[in-house]
């Protein structure tokens, strides 16, 4: 089979944009750790309220204006529900699911994560403006689904 100069020109340039863009994009994951969570870290999703930190939920301060958020998410509920934080505060959320898949969204921010029994989700967000942030559930988890939800309020 004969190509064409004008078919080589062209498959050679594809194939040259396909690799720079497989190398930007494992720079992006091993080089910059931007890589999507790998759920490394696992527990028994039976156990979660005898297994630390989860066996005590709720908000510490780690640092200056720096706050850690154990939380559960179970059936229609997120434990600790509604909390407050000051504004500037930089909150590192550590969740997991102690029945079935859940979602975990901040309405009016980027985050959102999928939360599944027997993982450990770990994500990070600043809370630089005041105001409440509504929670929701955003994975269907069951008949009361639609009321799955908390605040976090920012002052």
């Amino acid at each position: 089979m004969k190509m064409h100069l004008d078919e080589k020109i062209w498959l050679t340039i594809s194939f040259g944009i396909i690799m720079i863009f497989m190398f930007f994009t494992g720079y992006q994951a091993f080089a910059l750790d931007m890589a999507p969570p790998s759920n490394k870290e696992i527990i028994d999703p039976q156990k979660v309220d005898q297994t630390a930190p989860f066996d005590k939920p709720g908000v510490n301060k780690i640092g200056e204006n720096e706050y850690e958020v154990i939380m559960t998410l179970q059936a229609f509920s997120f434990n600790p529900g509604n909390f407050e934080v000051p504004a500037g505060s930089t909150v590192h959320f550590t969740l997991t699911s102690k029945d079935v898949v859940h979602g975990f969204e901040v309405a009016g921010t980027n985050l959102n994560a999928m939360v599944m029994p027997g993982h450990i989700q770990k994500i990070t967000q600043k809370f630089n403006k005041p105001g409440t942030y509504l929670v929701l559930c955003n994975e269907y988890c069951g008949a009361g689904h639609q009321a799955m939800s908390t605040t976090i309020t920012v002052k």
